[in-house]
């Protein structure tokens, strides 16, 4: 079962968190039914894009290099998985992770030359995730070209590794002293439709039903909440503005940034319309609906 977490300094310390136990039931997900934004949503929410140099005497320059794209999900969603890999062109596989859940992963680089990077030029990254793809596409069309068997080209691609994701290990960084990571692209992040807010929000949404009582009275509080890395802190702001409520909270110490809707007119008439007409995947759609059914019992009022 998957369990719903509030990030403790988000909300005052007297509320009683309710944790919804979701429902593990996962329909089959039609692709053909939902726009390809979603597939990009979610993948500014959960996806990667790697670059792996490691040693191998079985090349010429004594590194080996590795592309993929990859998205790791608990067990109970790997309906979800199935469905962005047919949004995908059914390339790629799926492979579990054991107790950890399963993975979806496309490292063929034809399948990333012709089916990964043609998706994301269409319909673009909005998170910081945009310079790791145009940076990682790089390295992908020097990997066409043979590039990565020179050793110059295996100081560019290490450039290129130090400039995403994580940047480089302590092994790259001892056997490449005078590495240097490439300018990233600075971009100005926008909610570009709704599809790419329910992709987004069902990797990294989080609905909160919250309770707290005194001798007289007891209290009932929605909250719904976002949650990403506080280099995307513009991002956040931007789904403040699409959705014409919320607010944000930074981390530093964890190095979080928090979008939080708790008002509750906000959420009868903004929130959860939306993702009634725009509908969550995964096992957090039957979160929402736990979210809904947790408060008022009965969603017959959202159906009047």
């Amino acid at each position: 079962n998957g369990k719903i977490k509030l990030f403790d300094e988000v909300l005052p310390f007297f509320w009683i968190i309710i944790i919804i136990i979701m429902n593990n039931k996962n329909n089959n997900i039609k692709s053909k039914n939902y726009s390809r934004w979603f597939t990009t949503g979610f993948t500014d929410a959960k996806g990667y894009f790697y670059l792996s140099i490691t040693k191998s005497t079985r090349f010429k320059t004594g590194w080996k290099v590795l592309a993929f794209f990859k998205i790791h999900l608990p067990k109970e969603d790997i309906k979800l998985l199935e469905f962005i890999q047919d949004q995908l062109k059914g390339v790629g596989h799926i492979s579990s992770n054991g107790k950890n859940g399963y993975s979806f992963r496309i490292n063929s680089i034809s399948d990333l030359l012709y089916t990964v990077i043609p998706h994301f030029e269409k319909y673009p990254l909005s998170s910081q995730k945009l310079a790791d793809f145009i940076l990682w596409k790089e390295a992908i069309i020097m990997m066409k070209e043979n590039k990565h068997l020179t050793n110059e080209g295996i100081k560019e691609i290490v450039n290129i590794r130090a400039s995403i994701n994580t940047g480089l290990s302590e092994i790259l960084n001892r056997e490449f002293l005078f590495a240097r990571p490439i300018v990233r692209l600075i971009n100005t992040p926008v909610v570009p439709n709704e599809a790419w807010l329910s992709g987004f929000t069902s990797g990294k949404g989080s609905f909160l039903i919250l309770k707290s009582s005194d001798n007289i009275v007891s209290r009932t509080q929605l909250v719904f909440t976002i949650s990403q890395h506080i280099r995307d802190e513009l991002l956040i702001k931007s789904i403040i503005n699409y959705l014409n409520c919320g607010t944000y909270r930074v981390h530093k110490n964890r190095n979080l940034v928090d979008y939080i809707c708790s008002d509750i007119e906000d959420i009868y008439t903004k929130i959860i319309p939306f993702f009634k007409k725009h509908p969550i995947l995964g096992i957090k759609s039957q979160c929402f609906s736990d979210w809904i059914k947790g408060a008022y019992g009965s969603v017959d009022w959202i159906n009047k």
